[in-house]
């Protein structure tokens, strides 16, 4: 599917069997099924985060099928530490988390895939699809550090350059907590 469309793979497969895989840029519904195309040709099984709304029937067990997981935001519920948990009960998780929450531009990524990585102890691998060459695939595995601005800049210069598929969709790459506190 992807060749037939004019996409192409790039990176290599990540070498890990626990991480928290970064989506972005994230600015059209396409984005999935082209990140579940991706983690296929890969060769990786990947679970991934979507609001509870998007599981109603007839349609709910496809989503899980391929990989979905119903999160109930209105809940108060830490979904941090059930991915947490998950990760110390699951064999091999392959977390996707999209950083921006949304498809609407937003001026600060969530930051709940980076509190899940560090708590956890596992990598952050990026992905990318980016629309301007057609290209889709993953960087290098990142392990955090006690810095969070210096932790966020390697991401920083990771996205550089690349599109969404509505360029004008994609925020600034930065964590509310880069501008709270002395990092």
């Amino acid at each position: 599917m992807l060749k037939i469309t004019g996409w192409q793979l790039e990176g290599a497969r990540p070498e890990y069997d626990h991480y928290v895989l970064i989506a972005a840029p994230h600015t059209s519904n396409w984005d999935l099924p082209l990140m579940l195309a991706f983690a296929a040709a890969f060769n990786i099984k990947v679970t991934w985060m979507a609001k509870h709304n998007l599981f109603f029937w007839p349609m709910g067990w496809f989503m899980r099928a391929m990989g979905g997981m119903p999160i109930i935001r209105h809940k108060n519920m830490s979904v941090v530490d059930a991915m947490v948990e998950a990760f110390k009960t699951v064999p091999h998780l392959v977390l996707v988390v999209p950083t921006e929450g949304t498809r609407n531009r937003t001026e600060h990524w969530k930051s709940g895939f980076y509190h899940i990585a560090r708590q956890a102890g596992v990598p952050i691998v990026p992905s990318f699809l980016d629309y301007g060459r057609k290209c889709g695939g993953f960087g290098p595995a990142y392990v955090t550090t006690d810095n969070v601005r210096a932790d966020m800049q390697y991401f920083r210069d990771f996205y550089t350059g690349m599109k969404g598929r509505f360029p004008d969709k994609f925020g600034p790459i930065r964590l509310k907590e880069e501008e709270n506190r002395d990092a």
